[in-house]
């Protein structure tokens, strides 16, 4: 079968190889034929090695499809049944899932050590322990999660990471409160989310922030009521908090120079809220002084912040009626062959999210 592969880490293309095999079938797992995958920037991070995953991989870990063979033990799905793929799944018995936070399960991690594929004298890795840029994947019956019929591949590949990521952000972990000031730093599919979730909650003013001009027309149709460049910030955080600071600010890029952006744009008592993954050598400088007396509170976001499959339903009832829009955010269309156009596209910051169509 054909599946997009990185051999080292650091390379910026991908190979479209046709001897790859899907591999770890047994009892407690599941194939699944991907249909459609988004390309998430995580992706991007793994590739460059800020994110880490041995190598040779296969990227993709936004991925939804149809359930092609069911491992001894499966009694929750059967063959020809419709899922999304959610790469960090809950075990449902290890004290973060007891305590509730089931988004800090590391049992999806353990998976990412073991090859998911093989090609002929090789072992290769899926990304997060999914890999969803190929025809089909072999995962825990726990990754693969039924969607209802009317819900569109597509639109389930982008729940199973960047709009669960973002809306869980805004109505999850800070909880926007109505009336309040929002800034979104970064405005690609995960921070559009994070707009639209802002949105719901109420929020008076949501201010994006992005160096590409289409990304920021596109946060104004989604519901910011301002977007400017990093450069026009401080203008705005003067026009629309008086100086102070905004509510609660987003950071959706996973560096250090964002996050302190984001943080000196926070009001004294405001939210800081870290959507971003980033490097594990990229730190963070506050002083101590600063901590104390601003009383900032700094909320990093994993996944979305809450339960997974609640909110996999939420985002589907709420995608439904009309409350969200996720068909705009698919902004471009490649099949497998077209990954690395997909990948020029997400590092010039012109999709949103691009769907490989499988």
């Amino acid at each position: 079968m054909r599946a997009a592969v990185q051999h080292e880490i650091g390379q910026d293309k991908l190979e479209v190889l046709d001897d790859i095999e899907a591999v770890g079938f047994g009892p407690g797992k599941v194939r699944i034929r991907v249909r459609a995958t988004g390309l998430c920037h995580s992706d991007l991070s793994a590739m460059s090695g800020v994110l880490p995953q041995p190598a040779p991989f296969v990227p993709g870990h936004e991925g939804a499809g149809e359930i092609v063979e069911v491992g001894e033990g499966v009694t929750h799905l059967k063959p020809g049944d419709r899922v999304v793929v959610c790469w960090l799944p809950a075990c449902g018995v290890c004290p973060a899932c007891k305590r509730g936070q089931s988004q800090l399960c590391l049992a999806g991690f353990m998976n990412a050590g073991t090859p998911n594929f093989r090609r002929p004298g090789q072992d290769v890795f899926g990304f997060a322990g999914t890999g969803t840029f190929t025809e089909e994947v072999v995962v825990d019956a726990g990754s693969a999660v039924p969607i209802p019929d009317d819900v569109p591949f597509d639109i389930a590949a982008l729940i199973g990471c960047g709009v669960t990521t973002g809306l869980g952000a805004a109505l999850n972990t800070a909880d926007v409160t109505a009336g309040s000031s929002v800034a979104v730093i970064g405005c690609g599919g995960v921070g559009i989310s994070a707009i639209q979730g802002a949105r719901l909650k109420g929020a008076a003013e949501i201010v994006a922030v992005d160096p590409v001009a289409s990304r920021r027309e596109a946060a104004l149709r989604f519901g910011a009521t301002k977007a400017v460049s990093p450069d026009e910030l401080p203008g705005a955080k003067q026009s629309v908090t008086g100086g102070e600071g905004f509510d609660y600010v987003f950071e959706v890029v996973g560096r250090s120079a964002t996050a302190r952006t984001a943080y000196e744009n926070t009001r004294r008592g405001g939210t800081l809220v870290i959507v971003g993954a980033g490097a594990m050598d990229d730190f963070l400088q506050l002083n101590m002084f600063e901590l104390f007396f601003d009383e900032k509170r700094i909320l990093p976001s994993m996944y979305g912040g809450g339960d997974v499959l609640r909110s996999y339903e939420r985002t589907i009832a709420l995608w439904r009626a009309g409350r969200i829009d996720l068909e705009s955010l698919i902004t471009h269309r490649v099949p497998l062959s077209g990954i690395n156009e997909a990948l020029d596209q997400m590092r010039t910051g012109t999709a949103l999210r691009t769907c490989i169509e499988i």
